[in-house]
């Protein structure tokens, strides 16, 4: 359905489509009013919709003007052009046609030359227009894509710093509305560096991406957020849960992982592949810079390395807005025993 026709006169109707078919157009359909065209429209598929639609000026229960004014409120037909068949000769008849949404005209009787060139015109214009948009729409899914990928790790697929900040301010400044506790864990690959000198780069990057899946499956809420914090670190944010609760999943993060038992060549603690966690809470506030509970995680992770790896340790704040909440626990948090155990310093 290339073109639309709508004119309560069948006599008009056939006559419109027999010049057109002569000037080398086909796809042509009919209605007899807009009711019967609206019809047509709501059957054909997106792709499918006519590039012209000739409307008659005069027609029972809506005419044309009115007509062409409803299709222009509907995103779907919005864009496709209107041309008013009419033989009415009232500039005000023609002015309210274009205020409802026409794009051009054509007098009746028509003629042969003048509808070739009007009726062209118009399609020319509305497959431009699909070009553009199809075109716009390509940018967009292009942008979207490498917006995404500007947000993650190359590696290992999870977010990246940048994305990681991002995310952070974000669910900042939501805790702080709903003085809801957040925690952060800060998680290290112990003796990394040995991993890579005696098993190479190669073994390394898979081994970071084992590390990745295996923090992910410990989650529990689908708001908990990992990145890829630099080198063989890794940090979890974790909305809505307070302490207890964070040592819970960082105790599950490391039990999973000893699970696997991935070799370690030259570790000094183990010979599997171990990871250290230092955990942080706090029920932020609006004004606090976010930065503070990172710094909290990371010395807890410190504490976790000079303690002997391989284990789990837990910052307590020395400031007021870093000091551990008492709000119900992380959802499917592990029994009192394994928290205290990964709570313990």
């Amino acid at each position: 359905m290339r073109l639309l026709i709508v004119d309560d006169s069948t006599t008009s109707r056939l006559l419109l489509e027999t010049v057109l078919q002569g000037e080398g157009f086909d796809g042509m359909a009919g209605a007899d009013s807009f009711a019967q065209a609206l019809e047509l429209l709501e059957q054909a598929p997106d792709d499918q919709l006519p590039e012209v639609l000739l409307m008659d000026l005069e027609m029972p229960d809506v005419n044309g003007i009115e007509a062409t004014r409803q299709l222009k409120q509907r995103p779907r037909y919005k864009d496709i052009p209107v041309i008013m068949v009419t033989a009415s000769d009232r500039l005000e008849d023609l002015e309210e046609a274009f205020a409802a949404g026409a794009d051009d005209y054509i007098t009746k009787p028509v003629h042969r030359v003048e509808l070739r060139a009007r009726v062209g015109s118009a399609q020319r214009l509305k497959r431009e227009m699909d070009r553009r948009k199809a075109r716009e729409l390509e940018l967009e899914r292009m942008a979207r894509e490498l917006e995404a990928l500007s947000s993650l790790d190359g590696l290992t697929g999870v977010a990246n710093r940048r994305h990681f900040d991002t995310v952070l301010a974000q669910e900042w400044q939501r805790c702080a509305r709903d003085a809801s506790p957040m925690t952060l864990l800060m998680i290290d690959i112990d003796f990394f560096k040995r991993y890579n000198d005696a098993l190479g780069h190669l073994e390394g990057d898979t081994c970071l991406k084992a590390v990745a899946r295996t923090i992910k499956s410990a989650f529990r809420r689908p708001a908990d957020f990992l990145a890829r914090f630099g080198g063989e670190e890794f940090i979890a944010l974790l909305p809505d849960t307070n302490l207890r609760g964070g040592c819970s999943v960082a105790e599950s993060i490391r039990q999973k992982l000893a699970e696997q038992a991935i070799p370690h060549p030259d570790s000094v603690v183990s010979p599997c592949l171990t990871v250290s966690i230092g955990v942080a809470t706090t029920v932020p506030l609006p004004e606090a810079d976010p930065s503070l509970l990172v710094a909290a995680s990371d010395e807890a992770l410190y504490k976790a390395k000079n303690n002997g790896r391989n284990r789990v340790r837990s910052a307590h704040g020395n400031t007021v807005c870093l000091q551990a909440p008492t709000e119900p626990d992380h959802a499917d948090a592990q029994s009192d025993e394994n928290s205290e155990t990964a709570q313990s310093s």
